[in-house]
């Protein structure tokens, strides 16, 4: 599923929020449903976590901590750490690096589809799994279809009930720093991790809203969405044909879906997680092209073809 600071700021239009939440509960009745014993997530992180003072390509949290940005749920996740250090293990002996981290903070990107599924972040075990979709350079994608696989071989061995969540934004690119572009005090955040004050944080959702505005309206030089791009990589996936990502290039899903589609990765990589067990069908199918959001906003469930 996507995600979107604007879900919990003032700006877009009801009907369309009406619209999200509807999609979203009908993801809530799939989830209930299930009743996971384990919940993991893969998911970005927009400079609140990890930054450029070290940037791994992919981590996964044995201990985590939201940040409660925009409106989220701050405070310790419930991460069951001997379960992730083995996940870890495997990852890795599955020939795919990967990093750990006893102490990671996860933003909205994590927690808010763990509260609109769940009503709160902590009302399941959860396992934080990071991937870099922001700080260039990036690695391939096929790395993140094999990350998926491992991680998915590995919860197998579990019998437990796992809901796997990949949580991102298709074509989008909203008003991010870039390294190259960075004011002085811009980079001492994005590379050395300088907490925002109370003040910037403001600043910077008063600037999402404004931009969202903007963007809406039609007076903005951001990068338009592409619902054809985004259909086209939906119906990959629905067909379960992951393997023809590989040819994607970073370029390829920059020029076409925006500096922040290659969220992509999240998705990739959950539903590589699940076709690991083999062939698998979507249920819900939601997407829309939401300006207002910043973001082509898509929501999907799947489980193993019986």
């Amino acid at each position: 599923m996507s995600h979107s600071p604007l879900l919990n700021l003032p700006g877009p239009p009801q009907d369309l929020l009406d619209d999200v939440e509807a999609a979203i509960a009908q993801a809530r009745g799939f989830v209930t449903d299930y009743d996971p014993e384990l919940v993991v997530i893969f998911a970005p992180d927009h400079y609140n976590g990890f930054f450029y003072r070290v940037m791994p390509s992919f981590c996964i949290g044995m201990q985590a901590n939201g940040i409660g940005d925009y409106g989220t749920q701050a405070g310790p996740l419930d991460v069951p750490g001997d379960i992730a250090a083995e996940c870890a293990k495997a990852v890795l002996a599955a020939n795919v690096d990967v990093a750990v981290s006893a102490n990671m903070d996860v933003d909205h990107g994590t927690v808010q589809p763990l509260e609109k599924l769940f009503g709160a972040a902590t009302a399941k075990p959860v396992i934080p799994i990071f991937i870099n979709a922001i700080a260039v350079p990036l690695g391939p994608l096929h790395r993140c279809r094999a990350l998926g696989t491992a991680v998915g071989a590995f919860l197998a061995t579990l019998d437990k009930r796992v809901l796997v969540i990949g949580s991102g934004g298709l074509s989008h690119s909203p008003p991010l720093p870039t390294l190259d572009t960075a004011t002085a005090a811009v980079r001492q955040r994005i590379v050395d991790g300088q907490p925002m004050t109370a003040e910037q944080r403001q600043a910077r959702q008063t600037a999402v809203i404004d931009a969202a505005r903007s963007f809406a309206s039609g007076d903005s030089d951001l990068q338009p969405l592409n619902p054809a791009w985004d259909h086209r990589f939906l119906e990959v996936v629905d067909n379960g044909h992951l393997e023809d990502l590989d040819g994607w290039s970073n370029s390829f899903v920059t020029h076409e879906g925006g500096s922040s589609a290659q969220e992509i990765r999240t998705w990739v990589a959950a539903f590589a997680a699940l076709a690991s067990v083999g062939p698998y069908q979507t249920s819900v199918r939601y997407y829309k092209q939401a300006a207002d959001l910043l973001a082509g906003f898509a929501v999907r469930t799947a489980a193993p073809v019986a």
